[in-house]
Protein backbone atom coordinates (compact mmCIF):
# COMPACT_ATOMS: atom_id res chain seq x y z
CA UNK A 1 0.00 0.00 0.00
CA UNK A 2 1.87 3.03 -1.23
CA UNK A 3 2.16 6.92 0.26
CA UNK A 4 0.47 8.25 -2.92
CA UNK A 5 -2.53 5.53 -3.14
CA UNK A 6 -3.04 6.32 0.69
CA UNK A 7 -2.83 10.43 -0.19
CA UNK A 8 -4.79 10.14 -3.06
CA UNK A 9 -7.56 7.77 -1.20
CA UNK A 10 -7.83 10.66 1.67
CA UNK A 11 -8.13 13.37 -1.23
CA UNK A 12 -10.95 10.81 -2.99
CA UNK A 13 -12.75 10.90 0.70
CA UNK A 14 -12.34 15.25 0.86
CA UNK A 15 -13.76 15.72 -3.01
CA UNK A 16 -16.68 13.70 -2.14
CA UNK A 17 -17.65 15.42 1.06
CA UNK A 18 -17.40 18.33 -1.05
CA UNK A 19 -20.11 16.84 -3.72
CA UNK A 20 -22.65 15.39 -1.12
CA UNK A 21 -22.23 19.08 0.73
CA UNK A 22 -23.20 20.75 -2.73
CA UNK A 23 -26.24 18.13 -3.35
CA UNK A 24 -27.44 18.66 -0.11
CA UNK A 25 -27.51 21.93 -0.54
CA UNK A 26 -29.65 22.05 -4.13
CA UNK A 27 -31.62 18.86 -2.81
CA UNK A 28 -33.14 20.25 0.67
CA UNK A 29 -34.74 16.67 1.14
CA UNK A 30 -31.32 15.85 2.49
CA UNK A 31 -31.19 18.55 5.03
CA UNK A 32 -35.09 17.95 5.81
CA UNK A 33 -34.50 14.30 7.01
CA UNK A 34 -31.07 15.56 8.72
CA UNK A 35 -28.85 13.03 6.09
CA UNK A 36 -25.12 14.13 6.80
CA UNK A 37 -22.99 14.98 4.06
CA UNK A 38 -20.90 11.99 5.33
CA UNK A 39 -23.69 9.30 4.35
CA UNK A 40 -24.13 10.85 1.52
CA UNK A 41 -20.51 11.07 0.25
CA UNK A 42 -20.29 7.11 1.26
CA UNK A 43 -23.30 6.16 -0.83
CA UNK A 44 -21.57 8.58 -4.52
CA UNK A 45 -18.14 6.49 -3.63
CA UNK A 46 -20.48 2.86 -3.11
CA UNK A 47 -22.55 3.89 -6.55
CA UNK A 48 -19.19 4.45 -8.56
CA UNK A 49 -16.96 1.45 -6.78
CA UNK A 50 -17.46 -1.99 -7.02
CA UNK A 51 -20.51 -3.16 -5.56
CA UNK A 52 -22.34 -0.77 -7.91
CA UNK A 53 -20.46 0.56 -11.36
CA UNK A 54 -18.45 -2.34 -11.00
CA UNK A 55 -20.86 -4.83 -11.29
CA UNK A 56 -22.26 -3.10 -14.19
CA UNK A 57 -19.42 -3.18 -16.18
CA UNK A 58 -18.48 -6.27 -15.44
CA UNK A 59 -21.50 -7.57 -17.39
CA UNK A 60 -20.19 -6.17 -20.48
CA UNK A 61 -17.53 -8.23 -22.03
CA UNK A 62 -15.11 -5.47 -23.34
CA UNK A 63 -15.38 -3.38 -19.57
CA UNK A 64 -14.98 -7.12 -17.49
CA UNK A 65 -11.92 -5.63 -16.82
CA UNK A 66 -13.27 -2.76 -14.21
CA UNK A 67 -14.33 -4.83 -11.36
CA UNK A 68 -13.99 -1.91 -9.25
CA UNK A 69 -15.55 0.47 -11.22
CA UNK A 70 -13.95 3.99 -11.11
CA UNK A 71 -12.05 2.93 -8.02
CA UNK A 72 -9.01 0.83 -8.45
CA UNK A 73 -8.22 -2.18 -5.82
CA UNK A 74 -5.66 -0.50 -3.60
CA UNK A 75 -7.90 2.70 -3.36
CA UNK A 76 -11.05 0.00 -1.76
CA UNK A 77 -8.09 -1.46 0.51
CA UNK A 78 -7.16 1.59 1.66
CA UNK A 79 -10.90 2.95 2.12
CA UNK A 80 -11.56 -0.46 3.87
CA UNK A 81 -8.69 0.49 6.43
CA UNK A 82 -9.72 3.93 7.63
CA UNK A 83 -12.60 2.72 9.72
CA UNK A 84 -11.02 0.70 11.94
CA UNK A 85 -7.93 3.23 12.72
CA UNK A 86 -10.55 6.54 13.16
CA UNK A 87 -12.69 4.64 15.53
CA UNK A 88 -10.39 5.01 17.93
CA UNK A 89 -9.59 8.68 17.58
CA UNK A 90 -13.01 9.71 18.09
CA UNK A 91 -13.64 7.47 20.85
CA UNK A 92 -10.71 8.69 22.82
CA UNK A 93 -11.90 12.46 22.04
CA UNK A 94 -15.22 11.77 24.16
CA UNK A 95 -14.39 13.52 27.20
CA UNK A 96 -11.07 15.22 26.15
CA UNK A 97 -11.61 18.89 27.43
CA UNK A 98 -15.04 18.26 29.23
CA UNK A 99 -15.02 18.57 32.98
CA UNK A 100 -16.35 15.60 34.32
CA UNK A 101 -18.60 16.34 36.89
CA UNK A 102 -19.21 13.31 40.26
CA UNK A 103 -21.32 10.62 40.11
CA UNK A 104 -23.78 12.65 42.03
CA UNK A 105 -23.81 15.32 40.00
CA UNK A 106 -24.76 13.65 37.08
CA UNK A 107 -26.84 10.89 39.15
CA UNK A 108 -28.82 13.71 40.19
CA UNK A 109 -29.09 15.85 36.79
CA UNK A 110 -29.34 12.67 34.69
CA UNK A 111 -30.40 9.94 36.62
CA UNK A 112 -34.17 9.37 34.88
CA UNK A 113 -32.36 9.97 31.44
CA UNK A 114 -29.62 7.34 32.43
CA UNK A 115 -32.24 4.82 33.71
CA UNK A 116 -34.16 5.31 30.13
CA UNK A 117 -31.06 5.40 28.17
CA UNK A 118 -30.04 2.05 29.74
CA UNK A 119 -33.28 0.39 29.21
CA UNK A 120 -33.69 1.14 25.46
CA UNK A 121 -30.23 -0.06 24.84
CA UNK A 122 -30.11 -3.12 27.03
CA UNK A 123 -33.74 -3.86 25.74
CA UNK A 124 -31.81 -3.78 21.81
CA UNK A 125 -29.86 -6.81 23.19
CA UNK A 126 -32.98 -8.74 24.56
CA UNK A 127 -35.38 -8.10 21.89
CA UNK A 128 -32.37 -8.66 19.15
CA UNK A 129 -31.46 -12.14 20.78
CA UNK A 130 -34.39 -13.10 21.24
CA UNK A 131 -35.80 -12.51 17.71
CA UNK A 132 -32.61 -14.59 16.42
CA UNK A 133 -33.15 -17.48 18.81
CA UNK A 134 -36.93 -17.77 18.35
CA UNK A 135 -37.22 -16.50 14.67
CA UNK A 136 -34.23 -15.71 12.80
CA UNK A 137 -32.29 -19.21 13.69
CA UNK A 138 -34.84 -21.69 12.97
CA UNK A 139 -36.27 -19.99 10.01
CA UNK A 140 -32.94 -18.32 8.00
CA UNK A 141 -30.23 -20.36 10.23
CA UNK A 142 -28.46 -17.19 11.35
CA UNK A 143 -25.86 -16.85 13.09
CA UNK A 144 -26.46 -16.69 17.21
CA UNK A 145 -24.08 -13.72 16.90
CA UNK A 146 -27.18 -11.69 14.59
CA UNK A 147 -28.46 -10.79 17.82
CA UNK A 148 -26.28 -8.42 19.02
CA UNK A 149 -26.23 -6.57 16.04
CA UNK A 150 -29.60 -3.89 16.57
CA UNK A 151 -27.57 -2.41 19.76
CA UNK A 152 -24.03 -2.55 17.56
CA UNK A 153 -25.84 -0.45 14.84
CA UNK A 154 -29.10 1.15 16.28
CA UNK A 155 -27.13 2.38 19.56
CA UNK A 156 -23.75 2.48 18.17
CA UNK A 157 -24.09 4.34 14.71
CA UNK A 158 -22.10 3.70 11.78
CA UNK A 159 -18.51 4.54 13.94
CA UNK A 160 -19.41 1.49 16.08
CA UNK A 161 -20.21 -0.71 12.99
CA UNK A 162 -17.40 -0.07 11.47
CA UNK A 163 -15.27 -0.53 14.33
CA UNK A 164 -16.05 -3.81 14.83
CA UNK A 165 -15.33 -4.90 11.13
CA UNK A 166 -12.64 -6.74 12.59
CA UNK A 167 -14.18 -8.32 15.18
CA UNK A 168 -16.26 -9.79 12.75
CA UNK A 169 -14.00 -10.91 10.36
CA UNK A 170 -11.84 -12.90 12.86
CA UNK A 171 -13.99 -14.60 15.58
CA UNK A 172 -14.43 -17.72 15.44
CA UNK A 173 -12.39 -17.83 11.85
CA UNK A 174 -15.02 -15.85 10.44
CA UNK A 175 -17.78 -17.79 10.82
CA UNK A 176 -20.21 -14.64 10.33
CA UNK A 177 -17.64 -12.01 8.87
CA UNK A 178 -21.19 -10.62 6.71
CA UNK A 179 -22.08 -9.07 10.38
CA UNK A 180 -20.23 -5.98 9.08
CA UNK A 181 -22.07 -5.28 6.52
CA UNK A 182 -25.10 -6.05 7.76
CA UNK A 183 -24.34 -3.73 10.99
CA UNK A 184 -23.25 -0.98 8.15
CA UNK A 185 -26.28 -1.67 6.84
CA UNK A 186 -28.52 -1.32 9.66
CA UNK A 187 -26.78 1.63 11.01
CA UNK A 188 -27.69 3.55 7.76
CA UNK A 189 -31.58 2.26 8.17
CA UNK A 190 -31.71 3.81 11.98
CA UNK A 191 -30.35 7.16 11.21
CA UNK A 192 -32.95 8.05 8.44
CA UNK A 193 -36.03 6.21 10.05
CA UNK A 194 -34.85 7.54 13.38
CA UNK A 195 -34.97 11.34 11.70
CA UNK A 196 -38.13 10.51 9.77
CA UNK A 197 -39.77 9.22 13.23
CA UNK A 198 -38.41 11.56 15.21
CA UNK A 199 -39.96 14.45 12.97
CA UNK A 200 -43.49 12.42 12.90
CA UNK A 201 -43.00 11.94 16.79
CA UNK A 202 -42.36 15.67 17.30
CA UNK A 203 -45.14 16.71 15.49
CA UNK A 204 -47.73 14.10 17.09
CA UNK A 205 -46.33 15.51 21.05
CA UNK A 206 -47.20 19.14 19.59
CA UNK A 207 -50.59 18.55 18.61
CA UNK A 208 -51.14 16.45 21.18
CA UNK A 209 -49.97 19.05 24.06
CA UNK A 210 -47.27 16.53 25.01
CA UNK A 211 -44.52 19.22 24.72
CA UNK A 212 -45.34 22.91 26.11
CA UNK A 213 -41.88 24.88 24.61
CA UNK A 214 -43.24 23.98 21.01
CA UNK A 215 -46.46 24.80 20.71
CA UNK A 216 -47.62 25.50 17.10
CA UNK A 217 -47.16 22.67 14.09
CA UNK A 218 -46.70 25.73 11.87
CA UNK A 219 -43.26 26.79 13.22
CA UNK A 220 -41.71 23.31 13.00
CA UNK A 221 -41.35 24.18 9.19
CA UNK A 222 -38.43 23.35 6.68
CA UNK A 223 -36.90 26.63 7.30
CA UNK A 224 -36.00 25.88 10.98
CA UNK A 225 -35.08 21.87 10.14
CA UNK A 226 -32.28 23.51 7.96
CA UNK A 227 -31.18 26.02 10.88
CA UNK A 228 -30.82 22.73 12.86
CA UNK A 229 -29.49 20.99 10.64
CA UNK A 230 -26.73 23.27 10.08
CA UNK A 231 -25.90 24.53 13.62
CA UNK A 232 -22.75 23.03 12.80
CA UNK A 233 -21.56 25.30 10.59
CA UNK A 234 -21.79 28.00 12.94
CA UNK A 235 -20.38 26.56 16.05
CA UNK A 236 -16.68 27.58 17.12
CA UNK A 237 -13.70 26.50 15.50
CA UNK A 238 -11.70 26.31 18.37
CA UNK A 239 -9.67 28.45 20.76
CA UNK A 240 -6.01 28.91 20.31
CA UNK A 241 -4.66 27.41 23.25
CA UNK A 242 -1.03 28.26 22.45
CA UNK A 243 0.78 30.64 19.86
CA UNK A 244 1.80 28.88 17.03
CA UNK A 245 5.17 29.81 16.90
CA UNK A 246 5.54 27.37 19.83
CA UNK A 247 3.34 24.30 18.26
CA UNK A 248 0.52 24.51 15.94
CA UNK A 249 -2.56 24.01 18.68
CA UNK A 250 -4.13 21.45 16.34
CA UNK A 251 -1.07 19.37 16.25
CA UNK A 252 -1.07 19.78 19.92
CA UNK A 253 -4.68 18.57 20.24
CA UNK A 254 -3.69 15.45 17.91
CA UNK A 255 -1.06 14.85 20.11
CA UNK A 256 -3.27 14.62 22.98
CA UNK A 257 -5.42 12.58 21.34
CA UNK A 258 -2.79 10.42 20.65
CA UNK A 259 -2.13 9.89 23.97
CA UNK A 260 -5.20 8.64 24.76
CA UNK A 261 -5.10 6.28 21.99
CA UNK A 262 -1.73 4.60 23.34
CA UNK A 263 -3.25 4.73 27.07
CA UNK A 264 -5.83 2.37 25.96
CA UNK A 265 -3.67 0.63 24.02
CA UNK A 266 -1.63 -0.22 26.80
CA UNK A 267 -4.33 -0.85 28.62
CA UNK A 268 -6.09 -3.34 25.93
CA UNK A 269 -2.16 -5.02 25.82
CA UNK A 270 -2.41 -5.51 30.12
CA UNK A 271 -5.80 -6.79 29.51
CA UNK A 272 -4.46 -9.19 26.82
CA UNK A 273 -1.75 -10.68 29.27
CA UNK A 274 -4.48 -11.19 31.85
CA UNK A 275 -6.55 -13.10 29.88
CA UNK A 276 -3.50 -15.22 28.13
CA UNK A 277 -2.10 -15.91 31.78
CA UNK A 278 -5.89 -16.70 33.08
CA UNK A 279 -8.93 -18.12 31.49
CA UNK A 280 -7.16 -17.44 28.40
CA UNK A 281 -6.76 -21.55 27.50
CA UNK A 282 -10.59 -21.97 28.04
CA UNK A 283 -12.16 -19.23 26.33
CA UNK A 284 -11.69 -15.60 24.55
CA UNK A 285 -12.92 -12.25 25.10
CA UNK A 286 -10.46 -9.73 24.84
CA UNK A 287 -8.59 -11.29 22.13
CA UNK A 288 -11.49 -10.17 20.07
CA UNK A 289 -11.89 -7.09 21.77
CA UNK A 290 -11.30 -3.89 19.34
CA UNK A 291 -9.02 -0.67 20.81
CA UNK A 292 -11.63 1.77 20.83
CA UNK A 293 -13.60 1.25 23.96
CA UNK A 294 -10.33 1.49 25.70
CA UNK A 295 -9.67 4.17 23.30
CA UNK A 296 -12.25 6.13 25.37
CA UNK A 297 -10.75 4.95 28.78
CA UNK A 298 -7.63 6.77 28.09
CA UNK A 299 -9.19 10.00 27.35
CA UNK A 300 -10.86 9.63 30.83
CA UNK A 301 -7.42 9.39 32.30
CA UNK A 302 -5.90 12.13 30.32
CA UNK A 303 -8.87 14.48 30.83
CA UNK A 304 -8.79 13.66 34.71
CA UNK A 305 -5.06 14.10 34.58
CA UNK A 306 -5.50 17.55 32.95
CA UNK A 307 -8.26 18.91 35.58
CA UNK A 308 -5.77 18.63 38.22
CA UNK A 309 -2.66 19.78 36.47
CA UNK A 310 -3.13 21.62 33.62
CA UNK A 311 -2.86 25.13 34.67
CA UNK A 312 -2.88 26.94 31.26
CA UNK A 313 -6.14 25.14 29.77
CA UNK A 314 -4.15 23.92 26.78
CA UNK A 315 -6.86 21.48 25.56
CA UNK A 316 -9.72 23.30 24.06
CA UNK A 317 -12.84 21.25 23.42
CA UNK A 318 -14.40 22.70 20.49
CA UNK A 319 -10.62 21.96 18.70
CA UNK A 320 -11.39 18.76 19.84
CA UNK A 321 -14.71 18.58 18.01
CA UNK A 322 -13.27 19.22 15.19
CA UNK A 323 -11.08 16.44 15.06
CA UNK A 324 -13.29 13.81 15.88
CA UNK A 325 -16.08 15.51 13.52
CA UNK A 326 -13.07 15.75 10.36
CA UNK A 327 -12.60 11.71 11.99
CA UNK A 328 -15.98 10.67 11.75
CA UNK A 329 -16.81 12.10 8.84
CA UNK A 330 -13.94 10.59 6.67
CA UNK A 331 -15.09 7.38 8.79
CA UNK A 332 -18.64 6.96 7.65
CA UNK A 333 -17.52 7.68 4.05
CA UNK A 334 -14.81 4.85 4.25
CA UNK A 335 -17.32 2.70 5.73
CA UNK A 336 -20.16 3.19 3.50
CA UNK A 337 -18.45 3.08 0.29
CA UNK A 338 -16.86 -0.54 1.13
CA UNK A 339 -20.33 -1.62 2.07
CA UNK A 340 -21.27 -5.17 0.84
CA UNK A 341 -24.77 -4.80 -0.79
CA UNK A 342 -24.39 -8.40 -2.24
CA UNK A 343 -23.89 -9.34 1.48
CA UNK A 344 -27.31 -7.42 2.80
CA UNK A 345 -29.16 -8.90 -0.54
CA UNK A 346 -28.31 -12.39 0.35
CA UNK A 347 -29.69 -11.84 3.76
CA UNK A 348 -32.08 -9.32 3.35
CA UNK A 349 -34.99 -11.04 5.46
CA UNK A 350 -32.62 -10.95 8.33
CA UNK A 351 -31.90 -7.78 7.77
CA UNK A 352 -35.62 -6.47 7.37
CA UNK A 353 -36.72 -8.20 10.68
CA UNK A 354 -33.99 -7.09 12.68
CA UNK A 355 -34.67 -3.16 11.09
CA UNK A 356 -37.83 -4.05 12.19
CA UNK A 357 -37.48 -5.27 15.61
CA UNK A 358 -35.40 -2.34 16.69
CA UNK A 359 -37.62 0.05 15.76
CA UNK A 360 -40.45 -1.19 16.83
CA UNK A 361 -38.62 -1.11 20.82
CA UNK A 362 -37.47 2.15 20.27
CA UNK A 363 -40.47 3.66 19.37
CA UNK A 364 -42.13 1.36 21.86
CA UNK A 365 -39.96 2.40 24.49
CA UNK A 366 -40.27 6.34 24.06
CA UNK A 367 -44.35 6.52 23.63
CA UNK A 368 -44.74 4.25 26.87
CA UNK A 369 -41.74 4.38 29.32
CA UNK A 370 -40.67 7.76 28.69
CA UNK A 371 -43.14 9.35 30.78
CA UNK A 372 -43.31 6.85 33.39
CA UNK A 373 -39.46 6.47 33.90
CA UNK A 374 -38.80 10.85 33.18
CA UNK A 375 -40.98 12.76 35.98
CA UNK A 376 -40.60 16.12 34.09
CA UNK A 377 -40.84 17.61 30.52
CA UNK A 378 -40.32 13.44 29.48
CA UNK A 379 -41.14 14.32 25.82
CA UNK A 380 -38.49 16.81 25.72
CA UNK A 381 -35.96 15.10 27.35
CA UNK A 382 -36.92 11.24 26.05
CA UNK A 383 -36.69 12.72 22.10
CA UNK A 384 -33.09 13.40 22.60
CA UNK A 385 -32.26 9.15 23.72
CA UNK A 386 -34.58 8.36 20.96
CA UNK A 387 -32.66 9.80 18.06
CA UNK A 388 -29.47 8.31 19.88
CA UNK A 389 -31.00 4.89 20.00
CA UNK A 390 -31.62 4.99 16.59
CA UNK A 391 -28.06 5.56 15.70
CA UNK A 392 -26.58 9.17 16.22
CA UNK A 393 -25.70 10.79 19.08
CA UNK A 394 -26.30 13.95 16.53
CA UNK A 395 -29.92 13.41 15.86
CA UNK A 396 -30.61 13.23 19.25
CA UNK A 397 -29.66 16.39 19.95
CA UNK A 398 -30.91 17.83 17.07
CA UNK A 399 -34.26 16.69 17.76
CA UNK A 400 -33.79 18.18 21.17
CA UNK A 401 -33.21 21.72 19.76
CA UNK A 402 -35.99 21.38 17.91
CA UNK A 403 -38.30 20.91 21.12
CA UNK A 404 -36.24 22.75 23.03
CA UNK A 405 -34.75 25.50 21.22
CA UNK A 406 -34.12 27.67 24.44
CA UNK A 407 -32.93 25.05 26.96
CA UNK A 408 -36.21 25.51 29.12
CA UNK A 409 -36.18 22.15 30.23
CA UNK A 410 -32.68 21.51 30.43
CA UNK A 411 -32.77 18.29 28.45
CA UNK A 412 -29.37 19.25 26.68
CA UNK A 413 -27.52 19.46 30.02
CA UNK A 414 -29.21 16.24 31.15
CA UNK A 415 -28.57 14.18 27.44
CA UNK A 416 -25.07 15.85 28.15
CA UNK A 417 -24.50 14.96 31.63
CA UNK A 418 -26.02 11.26 30.92
CA UNK A 419 -23.96 9.98 28.43
CA UNK A 420 -20.96 10.14 30.95
CA UNK A 421 -22.91 7.37 32.79
CA UNK A 422 -23.71 5.28 29.27
CA UNK A 423 -21.13 5.74 26.54
CA UNK A 424 -18.62 3.87 28.76
CA UNK A 425 -20.85 0.56 28.55
CA UNK A 426 -23.27 0.72 25.73
CA UNK A 427 -23.64 2.38 22.52
CA UNK A 428 -20.07 1.73 21.84
CA UNK A 429 -18.57 1.04 24.67
CA UNK A 430 -17.29 -2.03 26.67
CA UNK A 431 -20.76 -4.31 26.22
CA UNK A 432 -21.00 -3.29 22.93
CA UNK A 433 -17.27 -4.24 22.21
CA UNK A 434 -17.55 -7.59 23.60
CA UNK A 435 -20.92 -8.71 23.10
CA UNK A 436 -20.27 -10.50 19.56
CA UNK A 437 -17.53 -12.45 21.48
CA UNK A 438 -19.75 -12.81 24.61
CA UNK A 439 -22.25 -14.59 22.46
CA UNK A 440 -19.95 -16.61 20.39
CA UNK A 441 -17.88 -17.79 23.43
CA UNK A 442 -21.28 -18.61 26.08
CA UNK A 443 -24.36 -18.70 23.58
CA UNK A 444 -27.13 -16.90 23.10
CA UNK A 445 -29.45 -17.52 26.17
CA UNK A 446 -26.65 -16.61 28.94
CA UNK A 447 -26.29 -13.11 27.02
CA UNK A 448 -30.09 -12.95 26.69
CA UNK A 449 -30.88 -13.65 30.02
CA UNK A 450 -28.27 -11.54 31.68
CA UNK A 451 -29.36 -8.48 28.98
CA UNK A 452 -33.08 -8.94 30.48
CA UNK A 453 -31.62 -9.08 33.88
CA UNK A 454 -29.74 -5.73 33.31
CA UNK A 455 -32.84 -4.31 31.85
CA UNK A 456 -35.04 -4.86 34.47
CA UNK A 457 -33.01 -3.35 36.88
CA UNK A 458 -32.56 0.21 35.26
CA UNK A 459 -36.66 -0.54 34.03
CA UNK A 460 -37.38 -1.01 37.70
CA UNK A 461 -35.06 1.88 38.85
CA UNK A 462 -36.74 4.21 36.46
CA UNK A 463 -40.14 3.51 37.45
CA UNK A 464 -40.11 3.20 40.86
CA UNK A 465 -37.44 5.45 42.01
CA UNK A 466 -37.05 7.98 39.31
CA UNK A 467 -41.26 7.67 38.51
CA UNK A 468 -41.76 8.66 41.66
CA UNK A 469 -39.72 10.83 42.96
CA UNK A 470 -40.49 14.45 43.17
CA UNK A 471 -39.57 16.26 39.82
CA UNK A 472 -37.87 18.84 41.57
CA UNK A 473 -36.25 17.11 44.22
CA UNK A 474 -34.85 15.17 41.49
CA UNK A 475 -33.03 18.47 39.65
Amino acid sequence: MSPEVVGFSLLLVGVALVFAKLIRLRFRIFSTFFLPSSVIAGFLLLLIGPEVLGRILTGFERLSHMEHGLLTGPVVNVLSTIPGLLISVIFASLFLGKTIPSIKEIWLTAGPQVSFGQTVAWGQYVFGIFIVMALLGPLFGVNPMAGALIEIAFEGGHGTAAGLADTFATIGDGEFAEGADLAMGLATVGVVSGVVLGVVLINWGVRKGKTKYLQDPKDFDEAQLRGVVDIEDRVATGVLTTSPQSIEPLALHVGIIGIAVLLGRGILELLLRLENATWGESFVIIGYMPLFPLAMLGGVLVQLFLMKFDKFHLVDRDMINRISGLCLDFLVVSAIATLSLQVIGANIGVFLILALTGILWNVGAFLFLARRMIPKNWFERGIGDFGQSMGMTAAGLMLIRIVDSKGDTRAMEAFGYKQLLFEPFVGGGIMTAISVPLIFQFGPLAIFIFSLVVMVTWLLLGLLYFGKEDAEEIR
